[in-house]
């Protein structure tokens, strides 16, 4: 479901607001489908807790769950707006990477392979 990466820069909550976001604008988890609990998906990473509820209210926050008291949280899927405002921000940041790879002499073949390798994962 969720892969962590202990050595990655990000902090381990963002990692799990990304996969989970992930796996909902992909259609893994259905528009209204139930996350899994806090203390089930902490188990499962073997993390602590509060690291799952930092992640759920931050995609709370962007509006890709609700949190349904007593009920648990549950997947939205992503308005079209939201869904092009995100696509517009990850560009962004696509091409700040891109034009830092190629001040670093990284050549156009290199990048392609690199490509053609994420469409892999």
């Amino acid at each position: 479901m969720i892969a962590l990466n202990f050595r990655d820069a990000r902090p381990i909550y963002e990692q799990v607001r990304d996969g989970l976001r992930r796996l909902i604008v992909g259609g893994a988890i259905t528009d209204g489908e139930k996350l899994p609990s806090v203390r089930a998906l902490a188990a499962q990473l073997a993390i602590n807790p509060n690291t799952i509820q930092r992640a759920y209210n931050e995609l709370e926050s962007e509006g890709y769950a609700v949190s349904v008291p007593g009920k648990g949280c549950f997947a939205v899927c992503a308005a079209r707006e939201r869904d092009d405002t995100r696509r517009r921000a990850l560009c962004a940041q696509v091409r700040e990477l891109l034009g830092e790879l190629r001040a670093m002499g990284m050549t156009q073949q290199e990048i392609d392979q690199l490509c053609k390798e994420a469409e892999e994962v």
